[in-house]
């Protein structure tokens, strides 16, 4: 995987898919609408859904929703981590670990954890759903599926891409025939895409992270992690990428599903601090530091138990909280550049993001010129 990006098909990937905005609306499951990806894929991006936490009837539900409201394409992005492996010790240990917390809000924990969604690569309702359903995009996170349904959905016309945050995880994304590469840097929110959670991450940042894959394959990039605006997305196409994929950025439209705590949190006005954590989930994620990540980062942290066996612990305690006023222990993924959040309807930040873009690239142009 050596050779240099096409430049004779710098938009490939926008051609194919009618995109009049290189953007695309990041998958954000739980948070992401069929409203949201409607909305982004009508105003010329390609919007998303994130089926991750659902089975593949809500995953059909959310699908057709989203075609009632557009006929433009849309991306269906599925989770495809190892299988969780249950530890009854660990997963009573780290309950105790919680259970002050709950307590503090006059609940106790769950008496056992279990593992909350199934990952796309064991599950085969989901697969048979999207060679029924056939969306017009598939993306993967955490790795990829079995060959075999790779090839089944590339046959079924589906255009496929997936997460890589290493130039190694590229290269099997490239060996295995997926269309296109999503460049994920340490800077997004949400959760690090990286294939063996237990492997050593280098956290490449997305600037370092797009320039080796455009120079180390021939397949489209897209860059994600830390882009928040037109500055940005201009910024991932002159390292060479073919679009830029922004989640916080479209958490607080009015089309997304996050709570009035999570859009305050963005929208404050003041330094959003974000951490990358494994106290939420099980698997490193990055979201606004509160008590459950502190929790995962004192020097009494026990063991984690395993995705999304963790999940379920942090999802019981943030209900425990939330309904005595709390949103300190909730799951806020957010990317680093957090801070430059605001609040528009979807269809009005694409058409804003497109004006930004449109002039940071004359601004580009005129510094050139200027420049020779």
């Amino acid at each position: 995987m050596n050779t240099p990006n096409s430049a004779t098909q710098p938009r490939a990937l926008l051609s194919r898919l009618g995109l009049a905005v290189p953007l695309i609306q990041a998958p954000m499951a739980g948070i992401g609408t069929p409203a949201l990806a409607a909305a982004v894929s009508n105003a010329g991006g390609l919007g998303s859904l994130g089926v991750g936490a659902t089975d593949a009837e809500g995953a059909r539900r959310m699908i057709r929703d989203t075609r009632a409201l557009t006929g433009k394409p849309f991306n269906v992005n599925l989770f495809c981590h190892a299988p969780a492996v249950a530890d009854a010790a660990r997963e009573a240990r780290w309950l105790a670990y919680l259970a002050p917390s709950f307590a503090e809000f006059g609940a106790t924990p769950p008496a056992a954890l279990r593992e909350i969604y199934q990952s796309f690569v064991a599950d085969e309702a989901m697969f048979a759903m999207l060679l029924e359903e056939r969306p017009a995009v598939a993306s993967f996170h955490f790795g990829l599926p079995p060959q075999p349904w790779i090839a089944a959905l590339r046959e079924a016309g589906i255009y496929l891409m997936a997460t890589a945050t290493s130039v190694e995880e590229a290269r099997q994304v490239a060996d295995a025939g997926v269309h296109a590469i999503v460049a994920q840097g340490v800077e997004a929110g949400g959760h690090r895409g990286i294939f063996e959670p237990a492997a050593r991450d280098e956290r490449l940042g997305t600037l370092a992270l797009v320039r080796l894959l455009v120079r180390n394959t021939t397949l489209p990039v897209v860059a994600a992690g830390g882009i928040m605006d037109g500055a940005g997305i201009a910024a991932a196409l002159a390292l060479g990428a073919q679009a830029a994929q922004l989640g916080t950025a479209f958490v607080p439209c009015p089309e997304s599903a996050a709570d009035a705590a999570y859009r305050a949190a963005l929208l404050a006005g003041q330094p959003v601090r974000t951490t990358l954590t494994r106290s939420v989930s099980g698997r490193a994620a990055r979201g606004i530091v509160n008590r459950l990540t502190e929790l995962g980062e004192a020097p009494d942290c026990p063991p984690i138990p395993d995705y999304p066996i963790t999940y379920d612990a942090g999802k019981a305690l943030h209900a425990a909280a939330k309904a005595r006023g709390s949103a300190g222990f909730a799951a806020q993924w957010a990317g680093q550049a957090a801070q430059l959040s605001r609040s528009l309807p979807a269809a009005e930040l694409v058409a804003q993001l497109r004006a930004e873009l449109a002039q940071a690239v004359a601004d580009l142009a005129h510094a050139a010129g200027a420049a020779a």
